[in-house]
């Protein structure tokens, strides 16, 4: 099974930066789309960015602009670069890692136990 550790959460006030980062387990981690989703209370989980083993990138349009996704496959991480922070980016963020294994024929889907990111005056 693939592990993914989040770091980097915690309180930030609005217009500040954070950086958050997903270690994953794998040493085969260049295969996978990598991802970035978040959860507020009361709402559902929702993707905030991704980037694919091509590094082809997708955001969230709520976060276009603000948030860039990369990743290092050497380091086996995924970051999350955060600017220009709003309240409403308030929640907890996952990473998230997927492949589609061919020989299964199955998506495979790994998640992170989440990091808290509060932003707050």
């Amino acid at each position: 099974q693939v592990q993914l550790v989040e770091s980097g959460g915690g309180l930030v006030q609005p217009g500040g930066s954070l950086r958050l980062s997903c270690a994953a387990s794998e040493t085969i981690f260049s295969i996978y789309t990598m991802g970035w989703y978040r959860q507020a209370p009361g709402k559902q989980r929702e993707l905030v960015a991704e980037i694919t083993s091509g590094d082809s990138t997708n955001y969230s349009d709520s976060v276009k602009g603000r948030f860039t996704i990369s990743r290092d496959n050497a380091k086996n991480t995924v970051y999350l670069q955060m600017h220009s922070m709003l309240p409403e980016d308030t929640a907890i963020y996952y990473c998230n890692a997927n492949r589609f294994d061919e020989l299964l024929q199955y998506k495979m889907n790994y998640w992170g136990p989440g990091t808290q990111v509060t932003v707050s005056s």
